[in-house]
């Protein structure tokens, strides 16, 4: 069931000791900020009734005091059909969560900054073979630590430095098999070398001061070798300065943000806007949760990361995801073409483990790609794509299905509590209609069964 706003009427509804709210856009211009586009959701093949499942699910965690508060919104065939708060943005305050909330999305940032470097790639600015040296010069006779088991120094391997065997690609950096890494810990560097990539621990005044100086540090493995969660995408966001004479910064706000409508999407949330941003909490050891920041508004910077640093809402998230679900149009605004966003939710890395995201993933550029959802966590559709974040954010779409997922909370060190594993199966399981008399569909284009 669609709820309405607190935003447009002023009201609450208090259920309990938590707020649960939500918000309905209407109006001729769909896509203008702060609006979106609405439907019953038995329109678009889902019941209402089992809809409702889902704050359901998320009061539970709220009762237990396992979250603060949550917000969560579906859509199917680009029309929202559900967009809830439930509990508390700030509890210690007694501050109800909104669906207008600003959330910290961590590395849900990801596939934001790699749809930035692709819009560069459909201006036939590179390949995605090319080296980053080509813009990183420093990287271009990058090294590697190997451990030579031959060769043992106190009863373990001897670790060296070995020469690339090939060069560190623009696919690399976008499917996180570069090795690539900013963290110098247990990297064999002298003193004098830790100093120099560290800025002997003062911060860097941006992250491409960093990234030139994290030359020095070697990659964990041959480029293409493996899969590895880590920095990659902070060389996605330098690329996209280098190639396109911007910062990372002011190319999302120009290119991406203010043409979808994401007006409340930044790197630095402005100071009218903190008291829409959520309190982050952690776990205690009793399953439960604790403060563990405050909402505070922070000085801006110059340093802008590509794995992390985004802040948004869950309507500004659902844009992007929705130009991504249309393969790259939204309202009128085309950002890609449909066949580079296919290319993007395409498997780039083989059979290599997608630990992240479990089995059944692979990785394409700047998204999870599901493969095989029989030994997969997720009840979604072969082909499914997204990503998630520290805090607890989590998107995905499923193509066949023309469903959109997004679930909001600020808890770091949530996995034990499979909160946005069994998300995903509250929301697939309000999926009633029957495909007996439809051809299926792939980004709203039909398919032969």
């Amino acid at each position: 069931m669609i709820k309405k706003t607190s935003r447009m009427t002023g009201r609450s509804i208090i259920k309990g000791l938590c707020l649960t709210v939500a918000i309905v856009g209407t109006s001729l211009n769909v896509w203008a900020a702060e609006k979106l586009p609405t439907a019953k959701p038995e329109s678009v093949g889902i019941s209402t009734e089992r809809l409702a499942r889902i704050d359901d699910y998320f009061q539970r965690f709220v009762d237990d005091n396992q979250i603060a508060g949550a917000v969560t919104l579906v859509a199917r065939h680009g029309k929202v059909v559900h967009h809830s708060a439930v509990g508390w943005k700030y509890r210690e305050q007694n501050i109800p969560m909104t669906t207008d909330t600003i959330f910290y999305l961590a590395s849900m940032t990801k596939p934001i900054v790699s749809t930035a470097l692709m819009m560069l790639f459909e201006e036939g600015r590179f390949r995605l073979d090319d080296p980053i040296s080509n813009w990183i010069p420093e990287y271009s006779d990058h090294m590697v630590l190997e451990s030579d088991p031959l060769v043992l120094l106190g009863g373990r391997p001897r670790q060296r430095f070995l020469p690339e065997k090939r060069p560190i690609t623009i696919r690399h950096v976008l499917t996180h098999t570069s090795g690539l890494t900013l963290n110098p810990e247990n990297a064999g560097l002298t003193e004098q070398d830790l100093r120099w990539v560290t800025n002997d621990g003062e911060p860097f005044a941006t992250l491409g001061e960093q990234i030139a100086r994290a030359a020095m540090i070697p990659g964990a493995f041959h480029p293409g070798d493996h899969w590895q969660y880590g920095s990659s995408t902070d060389f996605v966001a330098i690329l996209v300065e280098k190639i396109s004479g911007q910062s990372i910064d002011q190319f999302l706000r120009e290119q991406i943000f203010e043409p979808l409508g994401m007006y409340d999407t930044f790197y630095n949330v402005p100071r009218e806007k903190v008291d829409r941003v959520a309190a982050v909490y952690r776990p205690t050891e009793d399953g439960k949760s604790e403060l563990q920041r405050a909402p505070e508004f922070r000085e801006s910077t110059a340093y802008f990361h590509g794995t992390t640093g985004l802040e948004s809402t869950s309507s500004d998230y659902f844009r992007f995801a929705q130009m991504i679900a249309n393969g790259g149009e939204l309202g009128g605004v085309r950002l890609l073409g449909r066949m580079t966003v296919d290319l993007m939710i395409s498997n780039h890395t083989g059979e290599k483990e997608i630990y992240i995201r479990g089995a059944g993933y692979g990785f394409g550029l700047g998204f999870g790609v599901l493969g095989d959802p029989t030994v997969s966590f997720d009840t979604l559709s072969p082909g499914t794509y997204g990503w998630g974040g520290a805090f607890g954010t989590l998107y995905w779409a499923d193509p066949v299905e023309d469903l959109i997922g997004l679930m909001f909370i600020q808890l770091p060190g949530h996995r034990p509590l499979n909160i946005r594993q069994r998300f995903t199966n509250v929301v697939t399981q309000a999926v009633v209609d029957s495909v007996a008399d439809q051809k299926p569909t792939v980004r709203g284009y039909s398919i032969s069964r």
